[in-house]
């Protein structure tokens, strides 16, 4: 059992940054291909950032890229995603999940954290 709990949302300028964690508990949790997640009111939830368990590969979604870093330390079982150069569209509430597949589709992870905020002002 994993559970996952996303902090380090809120209110930010368009072109500012924040930096989302994801706490996560239990002892088998460094072991988790873990992923960010992104949705808004009436929209499926949608990919934006995943590391593999070792934290050598990441993928991240076309929009994203090169704005964003995914990063995890097992030491703090603690996933990151680093969010610059923060556009109106980036708003959404973003879960962290965690899976034992290598995959970006949502029904396909176990585990998921409550979500948390993130509004870009424009």
């Amino acid at each position: 059992q994993v559970q996952l709990v996303e902090s380090g949302g809120g209110l930010v300028q368009h072109g500012g940054s924040l930096r989302l964690s994801c706490a996560a508990s239990g002892r088998t949790s460094y072991m988790y291909v873990m992923a960010w997640f992104r949705q808004t009111p009436g929209k499926e939830r949608r990919f934006v950032a995943v590391i593999s368990s070792s934290g050598g590969t990441t993928l991240y979604e076309d929009s994203v890229k090169g704005r964003f870093t995914i990063s995890r330390d097992d030491v703090k079982n603690t996933v990151y995603l680093q969010m610059n150069s923060l556009k109106p569209e980036d708003t959404a509430v973003y879960y962290c999940a965690a899976s034992r597949l290598w995959t970006i589709i949502p029904a396909q992870y176990d585990y998921w954290g409550q979500g948390t905020q993130v509004t870009v002002s424009s």
